[in-house]
């Protein structure tokens, strides 16, 4: 599901290439930390503009399925690290949060 994601979003992956198999169940859009924490779902896509690494760690925490970044937002050096260790797939891509939600939501993906 995450290579579908890459192809329909025009996502570069940043971390985690090899969980690229993985399944996903629904997106999650936030860039408070605790809010995340307290409502997104394991296998939930997480979209955010949040780039250093307690990103990977929520995610991580939360077992989501993946991490997007939009608008070619770059991640910080120490989170990418830390996405590969922990497995997290790291998307980019250049188009924003709201577009990004569309294209999920086609792909079946949404709450």
């Amino acid at each position: 599901m995450i290579n579908q994601i890459c192809e329909k979003i025009n996502a570069r992956v940043l971390a985690g290439a090899n969980q690229s198999h993985r399944e996903v169940k629904g997106v999650y859009i936030c860039d408070l930390l605790s809010w995340v924490m307290s409502h997104a779902k394991k296998d939930d896509v997480w979209i955010t503009v949040m780039s250093h690494a307690n990103v990977v760690a929520v995610a991580s925490l939360l077992d989501l399925g993946c991490i997007i970044v939009p608008e070619d937002i770059q991640m910080d050096q120490d989170a990418l690290i830390k996405a590969e260790e922990e497995g997290i797939p790291i998307l980019s891509t250049s188009m924003n949060a709201y577009d990004i939600a569309v294209e999920l939501n086609k792909l079946g993906l949404g709450k």
